[in-house]
């Protein structure tokens, strides 16, 4: 059986981009890949994903976290985007 990978997006519009995306986009490769998650993910770029004015935003699927930056990641990563990553990865690979 195939294992149906969630979606994360990173968003690296302009305003993300003043707000340090290229920082925040290699430490989250190596916190994908420490938590042993990231054979779970695709990780994609994306242009504006919506509220710019709330710091990076990453949609994981159908949710999306805001506010991210390079001094938050770590925290926003163990609090927010790897439950959001077990949750919706637990839903996509249930057995039919």
């Amino acid at each position: 059986m195939e294992i149906k990978k969630v979606v994360v997006s990173l968003c690296m519009g302009s305003a993300c981009h003043q707000f340090g995306v290229y920082g925040v986009l290699p430490v989250l490769r190596g916190l994908l890949a420490e938590s042993g998650y990231s054979d779970l993910v695709e990780l994609k770029g994306a242009f504006c994903l919506g509220p710019c004015t709330e710091g990076i935003v990453i949609n994981v699927g159908t949710v999306q976290i805001t506010g991210i930056n390079p001094q938050t990641l770590s925290r926003k990563f163990t609090k927010k985007i790897l439950p959001a990553i077990i949750k919706q990865s637990e839903a996509a690979n249930e057995p039919s």
